[in-house]
């Protein structure tokens, strides 16, 4: 029941406890309702272990992911409710390549997958123009700083890995060990290499800006390219060191910019363009190339929405 906000609530009763009529405890009766539901037996005294609305809304458990089935294929759905959705809706992140079905408060599994199976077609067409994944094994080759480097593996020979070029002028990524190390020991090259350059590049825009970095961290963020917090720490995607060398310029200088203007103001993109006259090379790069990036080595398990993704809802029908 939707009331406006001038009227005066009506009150009820739910054993014990009285409530606003749009849901609210009123704070003239919320310790009356208490020591009356305590004494009669209601609820225990003490702390309550999860808020009263909680426990009066709370839903039976729902299962975590649904199964959809199109022309013979299985695609897994990950079922997520959210408080302020309207509408159920269908997304793909594009980084992952994992679908999340939305439900709206009032919505129940049986209505949200039937949207879904509805669906089947556009999830199939959806992940089938995505770039097949490309894992870290034998064989493969990846653009390390954008040129393409194979991976070798060196079963019998000592060491971790290194790089070379092999006769023909191919450049090599070896990887020394047994075949199951191949990822970790690449996915840790290529975090290195890629603080490494961070590190160089953004200490040499924080020394034009007599700004100082706290620290550099590399991590695998699917939603954004870098980020600067309050407290100078610079954290960046690996992926980078898979992009042109002017492209992590670009995104080293953008981020330490941010220690200047903690903003995205015409200030900040003045001073960016000053610093970095790559910026909208780079910019392009990124739009162009930035998403297929994400498919080296991709992980598998639930990811923030990347730039990277197509949204379906109700309205689309």
């Amino acid at each position: 029941m939707n009331l406006d906000s001038h009227r005066t609530p009506t009150k009820c009763r739910v054993q014990g406890l009285i409530f606003a009529s749009n849901g609210g405890l009123t704070k003239r009766t919320a310790k009356a309702s208490r020591m009356r539901a305590e004494s009669l037996g209601h609820i225990p005294s003490g702390p309550i272990p999860m808020p009263l609305r909680a426990l009066l809304y709370r839903r039976p458990s729902e299962p975590q992911a649904i199964e959809v089935v199109f022309d013979g294929a299985m695609y897994l759905v990950r079922v997520s409710r959210h408080r302020r959705a309207r509408r159920y809706t269908l997304r793909i992140h594009a980084a992952t390549r994992e679908v999340v079905l939305t439900i709206p408060p009032r919505g129940n599994v049986k209505e949200a997958k039937s949207f879904a199976e509805r669906h089947g077609g556009w999830i199939a067409a959806r992940l089938g123009r995505l770039p097949e994944a490309v894992p870290f094994v034998h064989g493969t080759i990846l653009p390390l700083r954008n040129v393409n480097h194979r991976i070798v593996h060196r079963r019998n020979m000592g060491g971790t890995m290194w790089r070379e070029i092999d006769d023909r002028g191919n450049r090599l990524i070896c990887v020394a060990g047994d075949s199951a190390q191949i990822a970790r020991r690449v996915n840790d090259f290529l975090r290195r290499e890629a603080k490494r350059d961070l590190e160089a590049a953004t200490r040499r825009y924080a020394e034009q800006l007599g700004v100082n970095i706290k620290r550099i961290a590399i991590r695998d963020q699917s939603s954004r390219w870098g980020s600067c917090s309050t407290t100078g720490v610079l954290s960046f995607s690996w992926r980078l060191i898979l992009a042109p060398p002017f492209v992590l310029d670009y995104l080293a200088a953008h981020e330490v910019a941010h220690l200047v203007e903690m903003n995205h103001s015409r200030r900040f993109w003045r001073l960016l363009e000053r610093l970095c006259p790559n910026m909208n090379r780079a910019k392009v790069w990124l739009d162009v190339h930035g998403p297929d990036l994400h498919r080296y080595n991709a992980p598998t398990g639930p990811a923030r929405p990347s730039g990277g993704r197509r949204i379906l809802d109700i309205s689309d029908l």
